[in-house]
């Protein structure tokens, strides 16, 4: 009874604190001031952005995946929320003595060498500090922030909230399947031991890619809300932009490799391409740092995904129709098959061809942004709308924002022949065997 009382003060208190960053900007949202009387402002899309700017947890790791998946929300929206970073103000060392004698018990410290007082990184979740272990192993350790699961539960309760008064605006786009995929994976992510399984299950799908690195985990010094692993030395990926091509080119190919070799292989994805989930070393290589937004597929939809390129690349709008639908949309009419292969072919145009290629004409940074935007136009002519499935949030946020770093990056590589090594033996049963093994060789 103890523990439901401490999750509901600290839901309610979650709720206070949200409702006065953002309450007003429903309020004008449902008056529609924010959006305005012929479609969304850029004031009110600031007054967003500075309210969930000014929040730690979920609601903005949300804000952030929302950002690049098209037609969620307003165009004017979606360019504040760029904006948003997850390195915010970092909690302070009585704190993290706290949270750290929560975890590991009160002689915590006497289980490292050293451990640094001040974060070395500070996301949406929790933070990350540098430690000794006692025989001398760099370790990283991610401590969550308190209340979380509280954080949560409001934060999604506000989400639907925003949700819905767009929908009054718009309603081409019906957000309640996206809805629920975002709270299953961030009431996932709340679960380090989960994550800690996650890991483990990269380090095996990609043990024969010497050029991805995935760090050992440490069970004995990690909790559900605790995670410690071995230390990996990296720079961000924008440190890299301005390398020698060849560089940046091997950059691009280690996070093709590692974000699709998982999925073409065994039908899992990690959904969050974010520039904090990863790191690059000198030689290019990758370091994947963060695994708490993974989703597992059913071969059948990996299957649909290969049927969608090959429908594409042969003009067979019967595949086409048979693809959408594996991957979860319904009553799929002429009129919006015809807008879905608008967003597909501009998401599939790389690897088309056997070219050395970039991966877009344009070489924007806002990968994506201009063809989402003709989406939306097309898709309100639809009656009735769509109703984006649940397996295509992770999916196109994926595909868009890895784009988005091979766009930063200039990279021009080969993708079609990179693709082709991936899938030219691709077999959804072999898919399915291969996945259940290594799901059951880390507990999951």
């Amino acid at each position: 009874m103890e523990d439901q009382n401490s999750k509901l003060t600290g839901r309610i208190k979650r709720v206070a604190k949200v409702g006065v960053s953002i309450g007003g900007v429903a309020a004008k949202m449902a008056g529609k001031k924010l959006i305005g009387q012929s479609g969304p402002s850029a004031k009110g899309a600031v007054d967003l952005r500075v309210a969930l700017g000014g929040l730690k947890g979920p609601l903005m790791k949300v804000a952030q995946i929302l950002s690049t998946v098209p037609d969620m929300l307003p165009e004017e929206y979606t360019n504040q929320l760029m904006e948003l970073q997850t390195n915010a103000p970092s909690m302070g060392w009585p704190f993290v003595k706290r949270r750290m004698s929560n975890e590991l018990g009160k002689d915590w410290q006497s289980k490292f060498k050293t451990f640094e007082p001040q974060a070395c990184n500070a996301a949406s979740l929790g933070q990350v500090h540098k430690a000794t272990s006692l025989n001398d192993q760099a370790l990283a350790c991610k401590l969550q922030y308190p209340d979380m699961a509280s954080a949560v539960d409001a934060d999604l309760a506000q989400l639907k909230l925003i949700f819905s008064l767009y929908k009054r605006y718009d309603s081409a786009i019906d957000p309640s399947e996206i809805h629920k995929e975002l709270s299953e994976r961030l009431r996932e992510e709340l679960n380090y031991h989960r994550e800690a399984k996650h890991q483990k299950l990269y380090a095996d799908m990609l043990k024969d890619e010497s050029q991805v690195h995935v760090a050992k985990i440490v069970d004995e010094l990690s909790t559900q809300r605790l995670l410690t692993m071995h230390w990996l030395d990296g720079q961000p990926l924008m440190s890299f932009v301005d390398a020698h091509e060849d560089l940046r080119n091997a950059v691009a190919t280690n996070m093709f490799r590692a974000w699709y070799i998982p999925f073409y292989k065994y039908g899992i994805l990690h959904g969050d391409p974010h520039l904090g989930n990863y790191s690059v070393r000198e030689d290019g290589s990758i370091n994947l740092l963060d695994f708490g937004c993974i989703r597992v597929f059913n071969p059948s939809f990996v299957q649909g995904v290969l049927d969608l390129y090959h429908a594409l690349k042969t003009d067979d709008q019967d595949l086409a129709a048979h693809a959408y639908e594996s991957w979860g949309f319904d009553s799929i009419s002429k009129e919006l098959m015809e807008v879905l292969n608008h967003w597909a072919s501009f998401v599939y145009a790389p690897i088309m061809e056997d070219k050395t290629q970039a991966m877009s004409e344009s070489n924007s940074t806002r990968y994506g942004a201009q063809v989402a935007a003709k989406v939306h136009q097309e898709l309100r002519k639809i009656p009735g709308g769509v109703t984006p499935p649940r397996e295509f949030l992770l999916m196109d946020r994926a595909a868009i924002g890895l784009g988005s770093v091979f766009t930063h990056l200039k990279a021009e590589v080969n993708w079609y022949r990179m693709f082709q090594d991936l899938v030219d033996d691709f077999d959804a049963e072999v898919l399915q065997q291969r996945q259940t093994k290594a799901l059951s060789k880390v507990g999951l």
